[in-house]
């Protein structure tokens, strides 16, 4: 996401506490094996998710995030074949719920994988009139449960406006932090990993501490700087988006 405020503000100084705090999901898709694999779907329509590098979104034709993914490739002609990157389980929500058939680059998100169904459905005996609300990176298995599936912020507006008065969030724990703030009167139940772990807390996240953050305003390092020509490429598809989602 640094990377992206600096594709859209190259006169900005963009900082990150820890410049290691990068995302799985882009490290699961390098450009130049991604570069490849478009080689071998030569006419299909690129789509990336926002979570991937600027070496990748230089590749793609459109960038899209959870919220507007469906949407925006509904709007892509059905004589255009997809190729969609770098999420698979995003991307086949997608499909199911756009109609569209897609060809998926084989990334994840190591948090949203690693959610346990066993402990899923635990927790909803012991919790029966709780809402189950899942994020679209999830496993079709996990989704198939959910009451609700969206991004973000589209899971903060649920919970705000439903009557549920329990949840059970399907997505990178650190929500639900956001949630219990927001709506005191609720109760946001987290669901652990395989095996009972943690592992479905983001680990690079974790590396963005305010000590770090401290340091990085008193030092104004370490900054996020790219080849200007790398940053047009990859600041077309995603102006290409904002037009579309117009």
């Amino acid at each position: 996401m640094a990377e992206t405020a600096k594709i859209l503000c190259p006169e900005k100084t963009v900082l990150i506490p820890d410049i290691d705090a990068g995302c799985t999901l882009a490290d699961d898709c390098p450009a130049d094996e991604f570069a490849a694999f478009r080689n071998q779907h030569p006419n299909h329509f690129v789509i990336s998710y926002i979570n991937c590098t600027a070496a990748v979104k230089a590749q793609s034709d459109l960038i899209c995030t959870s919220s507007n993914a469906v949407d925006l490739v509904k709007k892509i002609p059905k004589t255009n074949p997809i190729l969609f990157a770098p999420d698979q389980n995003l991307g086949k929500w997608v499909q199911q719920q756009s109609g569209r058939e897609l060809t998926f680059w084989p990334g994840r998100c190591i948090v949203h994988e690693t959610f346990s169904e066993e402990a899923l459905l635990k927790l909803k005996l012991k919790h029966p009139q709780a809402e189950i609300i899942a994020h679209p990176e999830c496993q079709s298995n996990l989704l198939e449960l959910a009451n609700f599936i969206g991004s973000t912020s589209k899971l903060l507006k649920q919970a705000e406006k439903s009557t549920a008065k329990e949840f059970i969030v399907l997505t990178e724990p650190g929500i639900l932090h956001q949630m219990r703030i927001q709506m005191p009167d609720k109760v946001f139940v987290e669901v652990p990993g395989i095996d009972g772990c943690s592992c479905n807390e983001c680990p690079y996240m974790r590396l963005n501490t305010l000590d770090k953050l401290l340091t990085c305003l008193q030092t104004m390092q370490p900054q996020i700087n790219m080849e200007e020509d790398l940053r047009i490429k990859a600041l077309k598809p995603i102006e290409k988006m904002l037009i579309m989602s117009k």
